[in-house]
């Protein structure tokens, strides 16, 4: 297996595909699952002749579950050892819910000529949870919810968000893949429960605001207004005025997951992106 060791000692997994002179693009997984969760989309852009990248996050996948350290100041510097290591420059990040707040993360404190640009796909910028500052999040008491779920039958759980709102396959007249519910479980339950319910604060009570403001490279943000997982006015509606060189798109009727239900939408509009 190709891995890292991070400073602290930690071994990060990752995927490298693709001509090591071709321009990079770095795929960011979201919680509670791995760098396969970018299967579709680093065989097209490999296919399109990119280098693509997926790494598992810190306790998740095949990385090392570690008991600490499942916070975003650690998994950003996770990806800066992962970049350094690899001598990535001019590369892409894409980041997917939680990816998306690492990818901010780590791309505010990037090193010069290291990004080229970024795109947040149903991201958690610029922050979740509500509070005097965010009165309008999400309510404490849910991630509380998915705490108390995951520590009592963290399989179910991710069996139920899975096949309910992760996808939105508990909308009427949704069409079910059984094979994206089975590899979203198997994605979850490959990586460790401390690091996936510490992670839920990560997620949730990070607040990306002065990363967005800091970015300077172009984002792009792509966000399925029928998100019950990331709602498009917490998030994306918020963070594209924070953005100094952002794009917004976004996709009446799509699901959080939209860019594994509906790869025939997004993958273009990133190659546009990637390629403008």
């Amino acid at each position: 297996m190709s891995t890292i060791k991070t400073q602290d000692g930690v071994n990060i997994f990752y995927k490298d595909w693709g001509p090591r002179d071709a321009q990079p693009i770095v795929f960011h997984h979201g919680w509670p699952l791995s760098g396969d969760d970018w299967d579709n989309q680093m065989l097209f852009f490999l296919a399109e002749g990119y280098r693509v990248i997926a790494h598992d996050r810190r306790g998740h996948g095949r990385s090392d579950q570690v008991s600490d350290g499942h916070d975003m100041d650690h998994y950003a510097a996770d990806v800066a050892a992962l970049v350094k290591e690899l001598d990535l420059r001019n590369a892409i990040h894409i980041g997917h819910s939680t990816g998306g707040g690492e990818v901010a993360h780590y791309v505010a404190r990037a090193e010069a000529g290291r990004v080229a640009k970024a795109a947040l796909i149903g991201a958690v910028p610029p922050v979740m949870v509500r509070s005097e500052a965010n009165p309008d999040g999400v309510p404490l008491e849910v991630f509380d919810g998915f705490r108390a779920a995951l520590a009592h039958n963290r399989a179910q759980f991710y069996l139920d968000v899975a096949s309910g709102p992760f996808y939105g396959f508990n909308r009427p007249g949704g069409e079910i893949s059984q094979g994206l519910i089975d590899n979203w479980w198997r994605q979850g339950m490959a990586g460790g429960a401390k690091a996936h319910y510490d992670g839920i604060a990560a997620f949730s009570e990070t607040d990306f605001t002065e990363d967005l403001k800091a970015i300077d490279v172009p984002v792009l943000l792509l966000h399925g207004e029928d998100d019950q997982v990331v709602p498009i006015d917490n998030s994306a509606h918020k963070g594209i005025k924070l953005l100094k060189n952002g794009t917004l798109k976004t996709y009446p009727g799509l699901s959080h997951g939209l860019f594994a239900t509906h790869p025939e939408v997004v993958n273009p509009e990133l190659l546009a992106f990637v390629k403008a």
